[in-house]
């Protein structure tokens, strides 16, 4: 396996313990992990036991120390880490739902290292030596015009070079804040237009398509957690009709029945032989798994991109229906794990694809 980059911002995520809102837990604890979407690919990458490097800009102060020995702990290459004189460490706030009451988040991210450091100071012909794969999302270019550009440079040198590049849409709605006078939907959709013709392999939810792209499945009721399948194969060749760089898309499919019960699986739909793969499947049909305890909802996505990207780099995984279930499987895992990151090893999702999912005690 080469070395698979990761591009992003990494934040405290402040969460209050058991389920707790702020109010009840202020003054008291607060329970604090280190997080952020590309940050979560790369760290649960590492622990399926793939080769990652993970590329960002922090203030060099002691928070970033902290920060940089998890990441060391966890075996991710922290040697692509800026440290900078300007910006800050940015912060995240969670709610945990719990049954009809949904999680919330809330942001601070305003000047952080990341959102501040140019592209250009950033040495991608020296970052990308012995790399194959770069991965990227679309919540980096909403922190700020300057992070925009960092972001498509990244892919840019990237694919220029001869790597894949997957980009994850994630479509974050109180980010896209910094073109005064323009939607959050406007902006995103002309900042990711200008990214997704250097991206290979585009990762979406069922509804960042639409979000990011005003490309929508029909039959669904995202609301409602109801969802046409199918019809997400007509959003994945519409993907690529617009963006033939495009060679594969895989949408995870999650219906919320409540914030601790969600239906989960995913799509990958492959461009060369215009066929789509769904997992988990049951006799050859599609059945998602039903989590009906969510321990912590937060960075699923990402594992499931973790995943998919970690498959796509090993040998063993063949085709794509392994790669697919894979990718699931491990996402799947991470519903029942505090914080974003996705303390899961190969062997355990492995042991998922194989059915072993009572939960039974291990001895």
């Amino acid at each position: 396996m080469k070395t698979i980059i990761t591009f992003g911002e990494i934040m405290g995520r402040i969460c209050p313990e058991n389920f707790q809102r702020f109010h009840q837990s202020m003054p008291g604890k607060l329970d604090m992990t280190f997080a952020g979407a590309e940050a979560n690919v790369a760290a649960s990458i590492a622990m399926l036991g793939g080769k990652v490097k993970f590329v960002t800009a922090l203030p060099d102060n002691e928070m970033t120390e902290a920060c940089l020995s998890v990441l060391k702990g966890i075996d991710v290459d922290v040697s692509g880490i800026k440290k900078t004189k300007n910006g800050r460490f940015g912060l995240y706030f969670v709610e945990r739902g719990a049954n009809q009451r949904p999680s919330r988040v809330m942001y601070d991210r305003d000047f952080s290292a990341v959102s501040m450091t140019r592209g250009e100071d950033y040495n991608w012909d020296k970052l990308l030596v012995d790399a194959g794969w770069l991965h990227t999302t679309g919540i980096t270019p909403a922190l700020s015009e300057v992070s925009a550009t960092a972001t498509e440079i990244a892919v840019r040198t990237a694919k220029a070079k001869g790597l894949t590049v997957s980009c994850d849409l994630n479509f974050r709605k109180k980010l896209w804040q910094w073109q005064s006078g323009t939607s959050a939907a406007d902006l995103a959709q002309k900042t990711m237009r200008a990214i997704l013709p250097y991206v290979d392999v585009v990762i979406a939810n069922e509804e960042d398509a639409h979000d990011v792209l005003g490309i929508s499945a029909e039959n669904t009721d995202i609301e409602g957690g109801k969802l046409d399948v199918a019809k997400y194969v007509d959003v994945a060749k519409e993907i690529i009709r617009q963006f033939p760089n495009v060679k594969k898309v895989a949408i995870t499919l999650r219906e919320s029945i409540s914030a601790t019960h969600n239906n989960w699986g995913a799509m990958l739909y492959d461009a060369k032989s215009e066929t789509a793969h769904f997992a988990p499947l049951n006799n050859g049909e599609y059945a998602p798994y039903q989590i009906k305890a969510i321990v912590d909802r937060v960075g699923g996505g990402d594992s499931f991109g973790a995943g998919l990207v970690y498959a796509m780099n090993t040998a063993e995984f063949t085709n794509p229906e392994d790669t697919i279930r894979f990718a699931v499987a491990s996402s799947c895992l991470c519903h029942s794990i505090n914080g974003d990151f996705n303390y899961t090893s190969r062997a355990e999702v492995e042991a998922l694809m194989g059915g072993s999912g009572s939960g039974r005690v291990v001895r």
